[in-house]
C-alpha cells in the first residue's frame, strides 16, 4: 500500500514553517526529517509513524490510541503508529506532529 498522499500535504504544511525539515521516502511511506532525524511520517501502511521519546513512549501507548510500531516482530520503542482515523483533524495531527518534531529536535542533528 503506497503512502496517503492527502496526508503527506497535510504533513507538508504543518512542518513549512519548521527549519531543517526534509523528506524522504522511508518504511514504505514518506518521512518528515528534521536536521537528519526521523520526526513524522505518512506510513505506507496508512497513519502515521510518529517518533518519540523512548521514556515515554508506553505512557503514551496507555493513554492514547497509538500502537507500537513493530519491525521484524519486534517492537521499538519510541517509534509509534497511528491510525489515520485517528489524526482525521488538524488538531489531532498536530499533536503527534508536534510530539515528533520536538523529539527530533532534541537529537543531535545528523549530516
Amino acid at each position: 500500500m503506497a503512502y496517503d498522499e492527502d496526508l503527506a500535504a497535510r504533513l507538508r504544511q504543518l512542518l513549512a514553517d519548521e527549519p531543517n525539515v526534509t523528506e524522504m521516502k522511508m518504511f514504505g511511506g514518506l518521512g518528515f526529517l528534521v536536521a537528519g532525524n526521523m520526526a513524522v511520517a505518512a506510513s505506507g501502511q496508512g497513519g502515521v509513524l510518529v517518533r518519540v521519546d523512548p521514556s515515554l513512549s508506553e505512557a503514551l501507548l496507555k493513554r492514547t490510541k497509538a500502537q507500537p510500531l513493530v519491525m521484524r516482530g519486534r517492537e521499538m520503542p519510541g517509534w509509534l503508529r497511528v491510525g489515520g482515523v485517528d489524526v482525521r483533524t488538524k488538531r489531532q495531527l498536530l499533536s503527534w506532529v508536534e510530539r515528533g518534531v520536538g523529539y527530533a529536535r532534541s537529537l543531535p542533528p545528523k549530516r
